[in-house]
Parts: structure tokens; sequence; C-alpha cells
């Protein structure tokens, strides 16, 4: 990667463990796309008004060459397991891989192109 990932947590105190665990996922993605030129993941937790059980926010914004990005978050989910953050996190992580895995088929020109349809020719 040539920037330095960046990792924010907004309305909690990120622990050494979950930065780590975050951490993880982004080498992962970059195992399966080394061209990863940046990366920068928000995690914001619940707001103060909500009770116990609100979903995490996780945001992964990935910057890939020639100016191309993979952005993937901002979704609010109504699964209860959201409101683990280990989970939360894996499941955007999840949804950037299959973004990042679309957009690298179409930068490599591997998207199913379909055959011209034939007119319709006129009845005699």
């Amino acid at each position: 990667m040539e920037t330095p990932v960046e990792i924010e947590f907004q309305g909690m105190q990120g622990t050494p463990a979950s930065r780590q665990f975050i951490l993880d996922h982004i080498a992962r993605l970059e195992d399966h796309f080394g061209q990863i030129t940046a990366c920068r993941v928000v995690v914001k937790a619940p707001t103060a008004h909500h009770q116990a059980g609100a979903p995490f926010d996780v945001h992964v914004r990935l910057a890939l060459p020639d100016g191309r990005e993979v952005n993937v978050g901002g979704r609010r989910s109504l699964d209860p397991r959201e409101a683990d953050l280990h989970f939360a996190v894996n499941q955007a992580f999840k949804r950037a891989q299959r973004s990042l895995t679309e957009r690298v088929r179409r930068m490599r020109g591997d998207v199913k192109r379909h055959a011209p349809r034939n007119p319709v020719s006129p009845v005699e």
C-alpha cells in the first residue's frame, strides 16, 4: 500500500485488539488484490440515544490505481448481530471483498459481453 492505513473510531475508543482485527482484514484484501493504494476504515459506534443492541456502522474506502475507488458502508442493518463490533467489521469487509472482486474483473475486461441482438425480420 502506498499510504498508511487510516482507522478511525467515532463515538468510541478503539482498542489495540480491534485495530489489529481490522488490519488483518486489510491484509487479506491486499493478498487478494495487491494494487490497493490507500485504505480508510471508519467505525461508528451507536449514538447515545440508541438502546443496547444498536448496530455499528463500518465504512471501508479502498483507493485503486487510475483513480478508481471501492466504497462500502453507510447501510444500517436490522440484523441484531450487527451490534457486535467483530461481526459488523466482518460483514463490511465481506462486502468490500465482493465489490473489489467485481471492480478487478471490470478493470481486467473479464466482464461478460452479450452478442448483439438480431433485428426482427419482417414477416412476408
